[in-house]
């Protein structure tokens, strides 16, 4: 077991036996066809030991937000006819969304799911902070345990949250204070230093006095920055900004604008969109320093080539540090994956609302189901 919860091993003989493994296959799609099949891979240690333990294995997972309906544009067939590739013999059951009792935690939905089988593994740590009928229903009832790649998630996010090597550096980016709020909080707690980036960095830099021009900001998270500011943890904002000027729009050079280098205020009418080079070298100091570095969420809009020299910054700079480094899922995976430096940090999550949860909180829905399944 880890951390109380259930692993293969726990389950007993499993010949002959049927399995039905929740597994996080929310993979991305363009015209039918997969673009990144990182999440199939990430199953297939659990989906292969189940096989070689002589069990029928039976995948299920959510694809998109069909809410409820049978909508042909988030079928698994696809994900199905790839799987079929890389794990011979394993079945995929459509997509459980299609069923509004999923996301309801719908009894009825739950003992559909498990008719016929005599065990259930949770896979799908990207989900296992939802409580669907499929993350915590069949625990109830089935002997249960967490896969090869949940138990990972687990070892290594709480790992860093109970005892992480020093300094422990955290870096947070993405759009809004709002929604990282919580983890920002709970992070400080345990963090030696905290690294603020992204749109978030404005609200954070508005709170210190500064002008944000036409960037992103959130009025009323101004005096919980400065309060967050006000602690006695190391928190560092940009020192300079990558700006865009008026008349200027994002993925659309052709439009005009100016981009420059401003300071940390930026002027009327201009929008930061990315931290500016002096921030990408004085944030990669700290970083060159840590014994761990959490990773989650981009420095600017690095979907944009004019404005992803932040983000290729920090992802070079975690790629390169001796620290043990984790990135936290979602839009940091992806730039790792685009700046090629995925293979160099040692752990990318599969999940990342999973993973801000399981940091904040120390604990999930499916983590908690599992725990009091009938075999614990």
């Amino acid at each position: 077991m880890i951390f109380g919860v259930p692993e293969l091993e726990d389950l007993g003989d499993l010949h002959g036996k049927s399995v039905l493994v929740r597994v996080d296959f929310n993979v991305p799609l363009a015209g039918g066809e997969i673009t990144d099949d990182l999440r199939i891979r990430a199953a297939l240690p659990t989906l292969k030991w189940l096989q070689e333990a002589g069990a029928k294995v039976t995948a299920c997972s959510h694809l998109g937000r069909p809410k409820g309906e049978e909508k042909p544009e988030f079928s698994l067939a696809p994900v199905r006819a790839h799987l079929a590739t890389l794990a011979p013999g394993v079945d995929l059951m459509e997509n459980l969304r299609f069923d509004a009792g999923e996301e309801a935690n719908d009894p009825a939905m739950v003992a559909k799911l498990i008719d016929g089988y005599d065990a259930y593994v949770n896979d799908a740590f990207g989900a296992s902070h939802r409580s669907h009928a499929s993350i915590v229903g069949p625990p109830q009832h089935l002997p249960s345990a967490a896969g090869r790649l949940l138990a990972k998630e687990v070892g290594v996010l709480l790992g860093l949250r109970d005892k992480p090597r020093h300094p422990f550096v955290a870096i947070m980016g993405g759009a809004k204070v709002s929604d990282k709020l919580s983890v920002i909080e709970a992070m400080l707690g345990v963090v030696d230093a905290l690294i603020i980036g992204g749109g978030m960095a404005f609200t954070f830099l508005k709170a210190q006095g500064h002008s944000v021009g036409s960037s992103l900001l959130e009025e009323d998270m101004v005096e919980t920055c400065a309060r967050l500011l006000a602690g006695d943890k190391a928190i560092h904002l940009p020192e300079d900004i990558t700006a865009l000027g008026p008349g200027g729009e994002l993925f659309n050079p052709e439009a005009g604008g100016e981009v420059r280098q401003v300071g940390r205020s930026v002027p009327d009418g201009w929008m930061g969109v990315d931290i500016g080079p002096g921030s990408a070298a004085a944030f990669g100091d700290v970083i060159a320093e840590a014994g761990t570095v959490l990773w989650n969420g981009p420095m600017g809009v690095f979907e944009d080539p004019r404005f992803a020299a932040g983000t290729q910054a920090i992802a070079q700079a975690v790629a390169e540090s001796r620290a043990f480094t984790v990135v936290g899922g979602g839009d940091s995976a992806a730039a790792a994956k685009q700046f090629g430096v995925d293979g160099d940090v040692d752990h990318v999550s599969t999940g990342g609302g999973a993973s801000l949860e399981l940091l904040e909180q120390g604990d999930l829905p499916g983590l908690e189901a599992l725990r009091g399944a009938p075999n614990v």
